[in-house]
Order: structure tokens, then C-alpha cells, then sequence
């Protein structure tokens, strides 16, 4: 189970990186859409961080009263996943095929831990 874990970590962690540090060039490499201002995508990579930072928390710390287990991670993932499906239905937040080409490898990602999560839970 820690390696699911530590494969949370390293995505979540990973992309709320590139997020936080530069929001418009991640998105430009991602294929998706570019707001015009990096506000929002740099609150997101703060809160995949933060997601992050609370499973180490969990991992490192297993008595302690803070961090997110694998019952917290499963809702995060499976809500992230049904809000990637209805971009991908809607068609309006991947203009290119990379974005869409990352939004499937997104979706299928998040549901592939969610239900790893789920197997061992």
C-alpha cells in the first residue's frame, strides 16, 4: 500500500511543482487551455501540493492526528477523474490533441489509483 502512496506523492507533488513554480508554460506543455493570468493554476498546484505534503504526513507519522490516507485519497481522485471525463465530453478545456492525449492519461491515472486504493482499503 505505501507504494500506491509514495506514487501519489510523486504525481501530485510532481505537478503541483510545475504548477506553483511556472502555471501558463505547464499548461502550454500539457496542450491545454492558457488563461490569461496563472492565478488559478497556481492555486491548484498549491492544493496537489498540499495533498501531498498530507500523505507524506500520513506515511511518515501514522499516529499522528494530521495527514490523508488512502480512504481521504479515494473521493480526491475519483472527483478528479469525473471533472477530467466532463472536460473531455464537454470538449473545452484541451484545444489540442496533446491536451486531450493529457487529459485521458490524466483520467485514467487517477481512476487506476483510485480503484488500487479501493482494492486495498
Amino acid at each position: 500500500m505505501s507504494q500506491i502512496l509514495w506514487l501519489e506523492i510523486a504525481l501530485k507533488g510532481g505537478i503541483g511543482l510545475a504548477l506553483m513554480l511556472m502555471p501558463l508554460t505547464a499548461l502550454r506543455a500539457l496542450g491545454l487551455h492558457r488563461p490569461d493570468f496563472g492565478f488559478w493554476p497556481r492555486l491548484a498546484g498549491a492544493l496537489l501540493l498540499g495533498i501531498a505534503a498530507a500523505v507524506v504526513i500520513f506515511i511518515e507519522l501514522p499516529n499522528a492526528r494530521g495527514g490523508l490516507g488512502p480512504a481521504g485519497l479515494i473521493p480526491i481522485n475519483l472527483c478528479a477523474s469525473a471533472a477530467l471525463i466532463g472536460a473531455l465530453v464537454m470538449g473545452v478545456a484541451a484545444p489540442t490533441r496533446r491536451g486531450r492525449l493529457s487529459l485521458v492519461a490524466g483520467t485514467i491515472l487517477t481512476l487506476a489509483l483510485a480503484f488500487l486504493e479501493i482494492s486495498h482499503f
